[in-house]
Parts: structure tokens; sequence; C-alpha cells
């Protein structure tokens, strides 16, 4: 399989198959565009308890499946916001966790599973935070960025505190917690809402530049009411 990331502002990936029966999997709807040779099957992947899970997790019930039926056959699966997409070799870094909605398209060879956190304050009460996606395996993984990406890596112990909506995925090795801002002024008047994604090393962390809900509710505010 190769792969090419095209554009600056709104991004694609193609993928070229180089062998019969090669394969990328994706949530529905999420093709752009692709060559003849190429067959779609779409299936509740994994069965109906982890697909119900993705749903919980951001994700379609039923994810779509495109298989080579010839050498060179290609596919193009495009991003939904002005953003980036990053291709990982999963198997390389040995699992990520991710927020709902970074997964874009992944080879077949590669799980996406539905995580939880610890702590049920997390989940009612920290935004994004409760549900997660695990992504092991082997084979390249894309994921949506939403912006910019930065990336940290993180010594052990060193802790970087951050809007949830900005979290994008850091590696297993990382812990992973929702703290409540400190201080009524702070709650209140402060725009951050009452809780913070607290990340701690040692490990990778991608983070994005635009907290897209947030981007959501400024326009949202603006659509006039009756």
């Amino acid at each position: 399989m190769r792969y090419q990331v095209l554009g600056d502002t709104m991004p694609a990936v193609e993928v070229y198959f180089d062998a019969v029966g090669e394969s990328m999997y994706t949530q529905s709807g999420g093709m752009a565009w692709m060559s003849d040779g190429v067959a779609m099957d779409s299936n509740m992947r994994g069965g109906l308890g982890k697909s119900i899970g993705r749903m919980f997790s951001g994700e379609s019930l039923f994810m779509a499946t495109y298989k080579a039926q010839k050498p060179d056959a290609m596919i193009a699966f495009a991003s939904t916001v002005a953003g980036e997409i990053l291709p990982i070799d999963i198997g390389a870094c040995g699992g990520l966790t991710c927020q709902k909605g970074a997964f874009l398209c992944a080879q077949e060879s590669v799980s996406l599973n539905v995580e939880f956190t610890k702590k049920l304050s997390a989940g009612f009460f920290g935004g994004e935070g409760f549900i997660l996606q695990g992504i092991s395996g082997t084979g390249m993984v894309f994921l949506e960025i939403d912006g910019n990406k930065v990336e940290k890596n993180l010594a052990p112990g060193e802790v970087i505190k951050v809007d949830t909506g900005n979290v994008v995925a850091f590696e297993k090795s990382v812990k992973y917690e929702v703290e409540t801002v400190k201080g009524l002024k702070n709650i209140f008047f402060g725009g951050e809402g009452l809780f913070l994604t607290k990340l701690t090393g040692p490990g990778r962390v991608i983070l994005q530049t635009q907290n897209f809900n947030e981007f959501a509710g400024r326009i949202a505010r603006l659509i006039p009411s009756k």
C-alpha cells in the first residue's frame, strides 16, 4: 500500500493498493473518490456490540471496507473540516488512545475499539472525556486534525493540561485524567468550562489548535432565533 496526502486547507489522502485483496476501512460516508477496481462492503465491523460502542465514540454504526480488485487501484478519504491528515504506523508506536472523531481511515490490520476513562465523573462532566477510541494492531491509520497539529513528547512525570477539545491522541504510556478548574470565578468567568484534560508523561501527545465544538458553538450563537 502507498499513499499521499493532498491539499492544505481541506486535505485528503489518496491510497494506492499494490496487490489484489489489500483493503482500507472508514466510517460510513468517509470515502471521497476512487478509481475503478475497488469493491465496497458496508458492515458492522467487529459485531453489533463493538458497532454500538463505536457510535458512542463518535463513529457510525456501519463501517465501509474498500478492497482492491486489481493492482494500482486507488481510493481517497477527505477531511471533514479545515485542518490536517496525520498518517501513523500504529505498530511502530504501540497503539494510541484518541478522542472521538479523530479516526479517518485505516488498513484492515488496524483495530478500532472503544475505551473508557477510569473516573465516571470524567465521562459525565468532562466534555469529550468519557468515551475514547483505542487504536491498536499493525499497519497505517490516518487521523483527522482540526486546525494545525502540535506534538509534545512528555518526560516521565511531566504534565500538560489541555482544553479537552484540543486533544487528538496520546500514546498508551500517557496517563489521562479530567480535573476540575479551581476557583468559582475561573469556572463562571474564565471561559474554559468546568474541566481540563490532564496528561502525564512519559509519551507522545498530539494536540490540535482548533476546538471544533467551541467553534460550532460560536457559529450557533450567531444564528438568528425566532
